[in-house]
Order: structure tokens, then sequence, then C-alpha cells
């Protein structure tokens, strides 16, 4: 299988759309239990920007994980080293943790699995696949471990 995924897969603008209405739903404190509002502070303008994201709880850990590639969060993500997650009144702020290809093939598999719904039409593979065929996508994926400041 090859491995040549894009490095960012653009939203849609009836997606643009409707993630802009799920994040404030988010935010005020409705939707999914797994659904949080993810703020970080913009690389370059310094400002707050939001996207609703699916937080994976495994073994007790929180990993998040950019199913559309190398996106705007993840860059702004990576340059701040740390994200807010809002969920209602509620915000938790976590130090990031890139995780290396080699820890994320089981963590997409998890995460593909766990929320197929959403995310399967930005995996070539299909929900259910073993962890060892994510390998070869790996590098396509950011993921990153949360961990509380």
């Amino acid at each position: 299988m090859s491995a040549t995924l894009p490095a960012f897969r653009a939203p849609s603008a009836f997606e643009r759309v409707f993630n802009r209405v799920y994040g404030i739903l988010v935010g005020c404190g409705l939707g999914f239990s797994h659904s949080y509002l993810l703020q970080v502070r913009g690389r370059k303008s310094g400002r707050i920007y939001s996207t609703p994201v699916d937080l994976l709880e495994l073994d007790g850990k929180h990993f998040l994980v950019a199913p559309r590639g190398r996106t705007q969060w993840v860059r702004n993500a990576e340059a701040a080293g740390e994200v807010i997650l809002k969920r209602g009144r509620s915000r938790q702020s976590f130090r990031l943790r890139p995780l290396s290809d080699a820890e994320k093939p089981g963590i997409l598999k998890a995460y593909l699995d766990a929320f197929k719904r959403e995310v399967q039409r930005y995996f070539p593979l299909p929900a259910g696949s073993p962890a060892q065929a994510f390998a070869d996508l790996a590098q396509s994926y950011p993921a990153f471990e949360l961990l509380p400041l």
C-alpha cells in the first residue's frame, strides 16, 4: 500500500461551517463526551484559535490525533508546546509530547476504531485494521500525548 497522503487534507465548505457550529456547542458544554474545544495560540499572530477535537483516552493517557494531517492547529500547537482543552466552563492546560512514528500505529488504530464515524474518510484503511497496518501511514498523521501542566 502506498503511504503517499497529502500533508494536509483541507475541509470542505460544509465541514468548515459544521466545525464552527459544533465548536460553539462544545465550548458551551454540549456534544459528545470525547469532544473538546482545542484552544492554541497562533504561532505568528499570537491570537487564540479554537477548533473542535476528539480526545482519545487510552490506558489512562490522553491523546490528540490530527486526521487531516499538518493542520494549522497542529503547527500552532507544535510552536506553542501547549494547548487548552475547553468544554463548557472547564478548561485544562496540557503540554504536548509529539509521538514518534514508532509509537503511532496503536494510537492511530485506537483513534480510528473509536471515532470511525467522524474520521474514517481521512484514513485509507478501514476501522478494525490491525495496528501494524498503520505503520506505513504514521508519518502522515501528527499525534500527541497530552501531559497536564
